[in-house]
């Protein structure tokens, strides 16, 4: 365990000697969990020169406490916490944010959270390993994210979806968010100081994609899309005509559809015709249960610009907080003009150790392996929801949720009385933007275990009966 750094206060003005304040003090963190058992303390010169008192103020104090049970010395081994079993069990008493005594045991159903398999994965921790042995740089990573890395984005890409890019055609980033918010920098600055982007956005889609392209800047014009996603004969009818587009179309999010080809070279054509940028959102495209994915529009032939957004967060965890974009012509440099006037937000080390792990494979067999564990969790809900003649189940052909839509009662109540009996279910109202919402609810089945699911299931069941 490391060494203990606690501050002290000492008051010379006090009746008490100095070496009894910080025998009491000493005493304190012992008794409150601050020090735990086996913890080193400082050397007794180097914790005098710290604190400015003599050494032997120091010594006296860990020759009080040590006669008292509370510190162990060793000579020159140093001094450290006592093994006491009265008070070693004591905790820390920290709270961690946004952890709350409510969210302890419940079922999180909630969607977008994929399996932690990765990081129990032996590939994951050697990608780690050798990203940390390397020698750490002393200057910061590459504007546009490591060699190593766009080239990986690149291949991965080119097995996996078809798209044929070059390392140089791809841009890290912080994840989706960032990949947004920085497309909305690049528009800005085409537009001039006061510029404000219109962004045309699906209606339902995904709440978080709407408020960062709002606090971004963009004015939001929204279109209503069903389970098949955006038809490119809607645009005709716009009121107005957007800057860039924002589609979800291999799993329309939240609905689970997916655009046609005729429907993607139809946009692709409305956009080249206008000037207008596509942003291709390609979250969770790997994991198909049922139809071949059909390829990605940025690897249609169009003249239009397109930018793919592609993230880890749905294949590998949110917590690495890393995505991607891949752009090419005119629009690619000007996107990279903004990523180098904004800095690179993603850490060096993660890049190194993610090109690691899909170089070596990593990546693609972890896919595998989730998409045969989502496709068992998929079957395992259409068992126990597929027969109810009162619940209409979609969103199924691929990614980590499913839809779930009823008449009766209303899904914000079915929610709230599912959270008092531990199971978190989101309602399917808070995907929409401007338009009448389908009363239903979005499960995610990514991260549960299947008897977290089959419990969380008997929940909702007894609650729309």
């Amino acid at each position: 365990m490391g060494e203990a750094e606690i501050p002290f206060t000492l008051d010379r003005k006090s009746p008490a000697s100095l070496s009894a304040q910080l025998a009491n003090q000493l005493r304190s963190a012992v008794l409150g969990g601050i020090l735990q058992p086996e913890q080193n303390l400082p050397a007794t010169r180097r914790l005098a020169a710290e604190i400015g008192v003599s050494r032997g103020v120091v010594v006296r104090a860990f020759e009080q406490l040590s006669g008292e049970g509370f510190l162990e010395s060793n000579g020159a081994g140093g001094t450290k916490v006592a093994i006491r079993p009265d008070i070693q069990n004591l905790p820390v008493k920290t709270k961690l944010p946004g952890l709350t005594s409510e969210a302890v045991g419940i079922i999180n159903l909630a969607p977008g959270q994929p399996s932690g398999a990765p990081f129990r994965d032996r590939e994951w921790r050697a990608a780690w390993k050798n990203a940390v042995s390397a020698d750490v740089a002393t200057h910061l990573p590459p504007v546009l994210g490591t060699h190593e890395l766009r080239l990986a984005v690149a291949q991965h890409l080119a097995a996996s979806r078809g798209v044929a890019v070059d390392g140089d055609d791809v841009v890290i980033t912080a994840g989706t968010s960032d990949g947004l918010q920085l497309i909305m920098a690049m528009l800005r600055e085409r537009q001039g100081q006061n510029g404000r982007p219109r962004v045309l956005v699906e209606d339902p889609g995904y709440p978080t994609a709407r408020r960062v392209l709002a606090a971004a800047g963009a004015e939001l014009m929204t279109v209503p899309v069903d389970e098949d996603g955006l038809r490119s004969s809607q645009l005709d009818s716009l009121s107005g005509m957007p800057d860039a587009v924002l589609v979800t179309p291999s799993h329309q999010y939240p609905l689970g559809g997916r655009m046609t080809v005729q429907e993607r070279l139809g946009l692709l054509s409305w956009a080249d015709e206008n000037g207008v940028l596509v942003m291709e959102d390609d979250y969770d495209s790997e994991f198909r249960h049922k139809r071949m994915p059909l390829p990605a529009i940025a690897s249609l032939p169009s003249n239009a610009d397109v930018v793919l957004l592609g993230t880890f967060s749905k294949n590998l965890s949110p917590w690495l907080r890393c995505g991607y974009v891949v752009v090419r012509g005119q629009t690619g440099e000007n996107l990279k003009q903004a990523r180098a006037a904004l800095d690179t937000p993603v850490s060096g080390i993660l890049q190194s150790a993610l090109a690691h792990y899909i170089q070596g494979g990593g990546l693609s067999r972890h896919i595998s392996r989730a998409r045969r564990e989502y496709a068992h969790r998929r079957e395992l809900l259409i068992a126990r929801l597929g027969d109810r003649p009162d619940i209409e189940l979609a969103a199924l052909d691929g990614g980590l949720h499913a839809v779930s839509r009823f008449a009766q009662p209303s899904a914000e109540v079915v929610a709230a009385e599912a959270l008092r009996q531990g199971v978190k279910l989101v309602p399917l109202s808070g995907y929409y933007a401007d338009r009448a919402a389908d009363n239903g609810l979005v499960i995610g089945y990514g991260a549960v275990t299947d008897l977290q699911l089959a419990r969380a299931l008997d929940v909702l069941l007894s609650l729309l009966d």
